[in-house]
């Protein structure tokens, strides 16, 4: 039953955003415009919120956090072994974070269905350290295979302009300052916030469905599927262990695994872009994964 408690809502939403594409209900201004009020203002409002309002003694789980990004550099090191056998360097960029981004609006969606505020404070948190490590990574892979040549100068200035300007992780560490020093929100504010974020994620499931297409899956379905399966299988044992290694139980464990078992972010066709690599493949990885992470989220609710 918890499945489709927590999973029923959020894909039905994703195809929802489909559908309205299809019929043309939605266009492509409708979506970017969605995505930057989701990216920029909504999401980042959730998150501030959620983690600047948890109890005062919650403070950050470190085991939990550690192990999670102990699993992101694990996928992170065997992705980068098979983009070395296997892959070219014009499809390493996407095929790379394929591998390990994911997709934050669906993990926060399905963590409000299954585990409530607790759960929703400790992903914001992780979010908050594994964005971070992930954008150094994914930029770093993306411009070591770009074709082009950077100084070093170049590299780090283009990394830390990503990280300064992420709204999700200033709004993360806002969020931690806030619980730190304030911790209590006055009602009036309190229910500002609940309306703001109100729209946060159906808006975000609805623009993720709106841009899903099938075109690219034919062509690349191949590599997209080796990528799912370190996404969606390798990504999730890998976690496991890390978990476990780390001594993480109860509510942060069942956290953990559902961040490993997300789908590919949808923001792995804009740094392909930027950088020179496949679009396509990018585009193929992020379908096929939303799509078979029904079965890997299953999996994981029911354990």
């Amino acid at each position: 039953m918890i499945v489709l408690n927590a999973l029923f809502p959020v894909f039905l939403l994703i195809v929802l955003g489909r559908l309205l594409r299809y019929y043309n209900l939605t266009n492509d201004l409708f979506l970017k415009t969605s995505d930057k009020l989701v990216y920029f203002i909504f999401f980042p409002a959730l998150l501030f919120w959620k983690i600047g309002g948890a109890r005062a003694d919650a403070g950050i789980n470190w085991h939990f956090c550690l192990a999670c990004l102990c699993a992101v550099l694990v996928l992170y090191v065997l992705s980068t072994l098979w983009i070395i056998l296997a892959v070219g360097d014009y499809e390493a960029g996407s095929f790379s974070q394929s591998c390990y981004r994911f997709n934050t609006y669906i993990g926060m969606a399905i963590i409000i269905n299954a585990l409530g505020g607790e759960g929703v404070r400790l992903f914001g948190i992780m979010v908050g350290f594994a964005i971070p490590v992930i954008n150094v990574l994914a930029v770093s892979t993306l411009i070591w295979y770009s074709g082009q040549t950077f100084t070093l100068r170049e590299r780090a200035r283009m990394t830390f302009r990503a990280l300064i300007s992420n709204p999700l992780i200033i709004a993360c560490l806002a969020g931690i300052f806030y619980a730190r020093t304030v911790n209590t929100f006055p009602v009036f504010i309190n229910n500002g916030f609940r309306l703001i974020t109100s729209v946060t994620l159906p808006l975000a499931l609805l623009s993720i469905g709106g841009v899903l297409t099938f075109d690219t899956l034919r062509g690349y379905f191949r590599p997209s599927l080796v990528a799912a399966l370190f996404k969606l299988l390798i990504f999730p044992l890998a976690g496991y262990f890390c978990l476990k290694l780390f001594g993480v139980s109860g509510i942060p464990f069942k956290v953990g695994m559902i961040f490993f078992a997300l789908p590919t972010s949808t923001a792995i066709y804009v740094l392909s872009s930027q950088l020179n690599s496949n679009t396509e493949l990018a585009s193929a990885s992020v379908v096929l994964s939303t799509l078979l992470s029904f079965v890997s989220l299953s999996v994981i609710l029911v354990l």
